[in-house]
């Protein structure tokens, strides 16, 4: 089966192995984040909507899932904002009724949070990653980039609101870009919201791929435990440094063809071979061979950065 909306499974630094599925077009987003590793936000937008027919997500689920592949968590993520797709809900509720022995997890940039009839659609998740990366508005802006008239006030107030509504585990994630949101004035800001949030832990995430922007850089390692300090002198959340992806031998991939596993992940965010071979569980060399391939073929786009040479699926 040719899958559209399923990714992966792919080894999630954060998820184990994870399926990933794109409920939402290429870059419809609510912000224009300027570290965003699946490049620049072409629609931006707050309108949520059935984006493409439910049958076809339901179909490709269904697909997958009778086999019994092995999970740790089918994740709702991809190129845009999850929860901008409307019947998400209904989606939960298929994989809750007919595989309930797996686990659903779903990233948000939080914007939507606001809404009383999403954060119900949400309830059962199992695992939701809310994100907030600044409290000041002058911040939010400079970092999110959101659609006209977002604040960041709101969108604390809906992830206030979903922990108090939501049973299951919330990871909130901050993303420290240096020079905006690493400095000690923002840092108790963000700190003061994480109290009145109440996450089950925070996890601190910094740039690992080609970001939006060139001129975001990684925050180094003294950055990134200062942070790590003043939360947890500031805050009663569990705080940690996300750390590197493992490889997982257990990993099961949606198609046994190579070539369309490493492009649905390509396609949505930039890897490296060495991640890739990580992710996908294969080695080094068959990577790297099969990359040199498709960059002959002027499949993939090339991008070299500090941490090594990035490759992204040409739309």
């Amino acid at each position: 089966m040719n899958y559209k909306h399923l990714f992966g499974p792919v080894n999630s630094r954060r998820l184990g192995t994870s399926l990933g599925v794109d409920l939402i077009p290429f870059k419809y987003c609510p912000l224009n984040c300027v570290y965003c590793e699946v490049q620049s936000t072409t629609h931006l937008t707050l309108e949520r909507s059935e984006y493409f027919p439910i049958t076809e997500i339901l179909t490709e689920l269904d697909a997958f899932l009778s086999t019994n592949p092995h999970l740790d968590y089918i994740t709702f993520s991809g190129a845009g904002e999850p929860t901008l797709y409307s019947k998400i809900g209904d989606i939960i509720a298929f994989i809750k009724t007919n595989y309930p022995q797996y686990k659903v997890a779903l990233l948000t940039n939080s914007i939507l949070l606001h809404d009383e009839e999403l954060r119900r659609e949400i309830l059962v998740c199992d695992l939701i990653l809310p994100s907030l990366d600044a409290v000041s508005q002058e911040a939010f802006e400079k970092i999110n980039r959101p659609v006209p008239g977002v604040l960041s006030t709101d969108i604390i107030a809906g992830l206030i609101a979903l922990r108090q509504e939501y049973h299951g585990k919330m990871l909130l994630e901050v993303f420290i870009v240096p020079g905006i949101n690493a400095h000690d004035a923002e840092l108790i800001l963000l700190a003061e919201a994480i109290n009145a949030i109440k996450p089950d832990e925070v996890q601190i995430n910094s740039l690992d791929r080609p970001g939006t922007e060139d001129w975001v850089t990684a925050a180094d390692p003294d950055t990134l435990k200062h942070v790590k300090k003043v939360f947890e002198k500031l805050t009663n959340s569990k705080i940690e440094i996300i750390a590197k992806l493992k490889a997982d031998p257990k990993i099961e991939v949606l198609d046994k063809d190579i070539v369309n596993n490493i492009k649905s992940i390509l396609i949505r965010r930039p890897l490296t071979a060495e991640d890739l071979a990580s992710t996908l569980n294969l080695h080094i060399n068959e990577v790297s061979k099969i990359l040199r391939q498709l960059s002959s073929e002027a499949k993939l786009s090339i991008s070299r950065e500090n941490r090594g040479v990035f490759y992204q699926w040409i739309q």
